[in-house]
């Protein structure tokens, strides 16, 4: 083994490039790429940008600011301050506006550049809303909303929110024979009693009115908000249930003992939650809830229900659900409110009269799979695209055609109009100041680039303001004329630059982070291709191909995380050190196919819902196919193929070496999912249903159950301290195979890492581990 491990390290002097990559420096990511700016934005008055960066490698990330007085970006500090409040563009017409600071109000005044604190107090403030009257202000505190007069700082209570029960006045209980006779025998008692009565009568008298209180009990109070005009005030009271928590055990700390930590819970029906939506009226001081009954579909059982007899003749079925805080037009007459079903295949969207405390049904998003998509979030307590254009015109994002598009609604024709159409998918959305247009960010150009358009609300016409590949992302100054720009390519780490907003503007770079080190490599621009799945359906993938005459014909197959991500795209990968890790594996000789796989996101609802019922079905198939792909166009060895991923991508590798033996030689699982009924709710539950009612989507989704048949090579990396896919996870595919008798595998632990690994040396100790899996199984010998 040492002989030809020497052998490969000649063999890669001499046909590697001029600088070698080593795995102790890729491994390092941002600290040898450079760290590259994040969370760009405009300061309120437009002139300056501010963003989080870390130029000198210090522990962690800190605020700098740009404007064209500066030649290079400078760090904000307490000597060199610049005016930082993200939510302030929503305030952008007021000269004066108002935010928090560590739970305290400021006031910041445009005009003269002048900071003000106008109340600090012990308990925090929050949530600063404005009000359609110029000098009125809502505010949380202590669960209670407020009402706060900027002109003359008067602070009115708006609700009385109480913990516990109700306590209704009860009649005076029945006197006793005793208490009566003292009554009728002595007029002392009857004197007392008279003058207690008086003195109640004068304190009731003049005791200060407050809102009547809103009494929760145990419930949590959530999303509390005032209507424009400070008439109406809605809130959540949300019970959740208690769950069963995991234990996450550390092992190396500092006092030399073990330490459970708590972490999340495990899918299950049992995490269902129960909401109430309520309106308190102000003026008239009552309390009333909103019904949601008759929401279209919210009695239908899903469809798998059929293929169980205990459920399919469930006839009192109700789906759970969630709702969100309501949106209001800018003259505060009008409110549209977003539902969603807990099982997340609904999602629905109501016009809401707060003073009647009544809805009217608009749009019903419906899914048998899950709902999601750009502007559609596929967590069911999260809100999409929604907003008004008008007082009585809406706007959001649905996938009624496939790929997730803009519509209007107007609240008055009440006629739904789609303001896009086509292959491609809006992926975020912006509305213009004089609201007569939307900058969006779409995928028209190819399914791997985000391109930035202006679209014309009226014509539907749209300009294309940056389209050349790659991804803009793109935060429009407060007066629409200037463009702060995120952008990378492929083989070019993100950067920040500025430049007027019209179509193709040159762009002016202000940040300049990738290290010289980096610089020094030649780095590859994969090629994004396109290969037919077995059912027809179109599979994007980067490729990284070998120079010819270093070619070894063997392959690695890379199956990215998370599931529902994109990685086969024209930008720069969040797998930065992954896609570093190709380049040094294409020097070798390997070629790197790294697939999207179906639920990849980018592709439109039926690619994204694809694995609905069956992880290690379609996403399965489709790295077979990408196999295949290598094997008839680019002359690799159907029998040198490996794979290896993480988190999804170690499900990915696990379901390929368990339920297709002998097609990959070998495999590397990193923090792994072995078993779908040990992982969170909010992801799982989407994709196949409960363990409680759908046991079957389980058992042909976890590998665990598949164990038997593992005949290749397989490593297996975890961190002790995972959080996320938990270190239990693995120990219980680990046992299973020691049970069997299974002697192809190995487990490496890496003890004070969680699911993202944070330590170079854990990352070069599990990338040698994958490199010499390679090298051992997949290369001739």
């Amino acid at each position: 083994m040492k002989k030809y491990c020497g052998f490969f390290l000649l063999l890669f002097t001499i046909f590697g490039q001029a600088q070698q990559l080593r795995l102790e420096d890729i491994m390092k990511g941002d600290e040898f790429i450079g760290h590259q700016p994040s969370n760009h934005r405009w300061s309120i008055d437009g002139q300056t940008v501010l963003f989080d960066w870390n130029p000198n490698n210090e522990i962690g990330n800190s605020t700098y600011f740009w404007n064209t007085s500066l030649k290079t970006p400078q760090k904000v500090t307490a000597s060199n301050p610049v005016y930082d409040v993200d939510f302030m563009p929503t305030q952008k017409e007021y000269d004066v506006v108002y935010y928090t600071n560590q739970g305290v109000l400021y006031a910041y005044t445009q005009s003269t550049k002048k900071t003000k604190k106008i109340i600090q107090s012990a308990d925090r403030i929050s949530a600063v809303q404005r009000s359609t009257h110029p000098d009125i202000l809502f505010f949380q505190q202590n669960r209670n909303l407020y009402q706060f007069n900027t002109k003359d700082f008067s602070m009115v209570m708006l609700t009385n929110f109480k913990s516990g029960k109700e306590n209704k006045a009860k009649a005076e209980a029945e006197d006793s024979f005793l208490k009566d006779q003292q009554k009728e025998l002595f007029q002392f008692v009857r004197d007392e009693a008279k003058a207690d009565d008086w003195y109640a009568a004068q304190s009731k008298s003049k005791k200060e009115k407050f809102p009547k209180e809103i009494f929760y009990d145990k419930s949590a109070v959530e999303q509390v908000k005032a209507s424009p005009d400070g008439k109406f005030v809605t809130f959540r009271l949300s019970d959740y249930p208690t769950e069963t928590p995991t234990n996450v055990e550390n092992f190396i700390t500092d006092d030399g003992f073990t330490q459970s930590d708590k972490a999340r819970a495990k899918v299950s029906t049992a995490n269902f939650s129960k909401h109430k939506f309520g309106i308190f009226n102000v003026a008239k001081d009552t309390t009333y809830y909103v019904s949601f009954a008759h929401l279209t579909g919210i009695k239908d059982a899903p469809k798998y229900y059929q293929d169980y007899e205990n459920l399919k003749d469930k006839s009192d079925y109700e789906t759970a659900i969630v709702m969100m805080s309501p949106v209001y037009s800018q003259d505060g007459k009008n409110a549209v409110l977003e539902i969603r079903s807990q099982d997340n295949k609904h999602r629905w969207i109501v016009q809401l009269d707060v003073a009647l405390g009544t809805i009217t049904e608009l749009e019903h998003q419906h899914d048998e799979a899950w709902i999601g998509g750009p502007g559609i979030p596929g967590y069911s307590f999260s809100g999409g695209t929604l907003g008004f254009i008008d007082h009585s015109t809406i706007y959001f994002q649905s996938e009624a055609t496939g790929f997730s598009h803009l519509y209007t609604y107007n609240l008055n024709t009440k006629k739904k109009e789609a303001l896009t159409k086509g292959n491609w998918e809006v992926r975020e959305v912006t509305l213009s100041n004089d609201k007569k247009s939307f900058y969006i960010t779409t995928t028209t150009t190819h399914s791997g680039n985000r391109s930035f358009y202006k679209l014309d609300i009226t014509s539907k016409k749209m300009t294309g303001i940056l389209t050349k590949d790659g991804n803009y992302e793109v935060e429009v100054s407060p007066d629409e004329k200037t463009l702060l720009v995120r952008y990378s390519y492929k083989n070019k780490p993100w950067e920040l630059y500025v430049g007027a907003n019209k179509p193709n503007a040159e762009l002016k770079q202000i940040t300049f982070s990738t290290t010289a080190e980096f610089k020094k490599y030649n780095w590859k621009t994969p090629e994004v291709i396109t290969f037919k799945a077995e059912d027809g359906t179109t599979v994007y993938a980067r490729l990284y191909q070998p120079k010819v005459e270093n070619k070894n014909k063997a392959a690695v197959i890379f199956v990215h995380g998370a599931g529902y991500l994109q990685n086969a795209h024209n930008y720069w990968s969040t797998y930065h050190r992954e896609y570093m890790f190709h380049n040094l594996l294409t020097d070798l000789g390997y070629t790197v196919l790294d697939i999207d796989y179906r639920a990849s996101d980018g592709y439109g609802r039926d690619f994204r819902t694809g694995i609905y019922r069956h992880m290690g079905g379609k996403d399965l198939s489709d790295q077979l196919d990408g196999k295949n792909y290598l094997v008839q166009n680019l002359g690799i060895d159907a029998n040198r193929v490996g794979m290896y991923g993480g988190s999804y991508g170690g499900f990915i590798t696990l379901m390929a070496l368990l339920t297709k033996p002998g097609e990959f030689k070998a495999g590397a699982a990193l923090r792994s999912v072995t078993d779908w009924a040990h992982y969170n709710h909010g992801y799982t539950a989407n994709i196949l249903n409960f363990p409680e009612t759908d046991p079957d989507a389980y058992k042909k989704s976890s590998p665990i159950y598949f164990a038997n048949n593992l005949q290749d090579k397989l490593v297996m990396l975890h961190g002790m301290v995972d959080d996320n896919v938990q270190f239990q996870d693995i120990v219980r595919l680990t046992q299973r195979f020691i049970e069997l008798g299974k002697k192809d595998w190995d487990l490496a632990v890496f003890p004070v890492e969680a699911h993202g690994f944070k330590r170079t040396y854990s990352w070069v100790d599990e990338y040698r581990r994958i490199l010499n899996l390679f090298n051992e199984n997949l290369l001739e010998k």
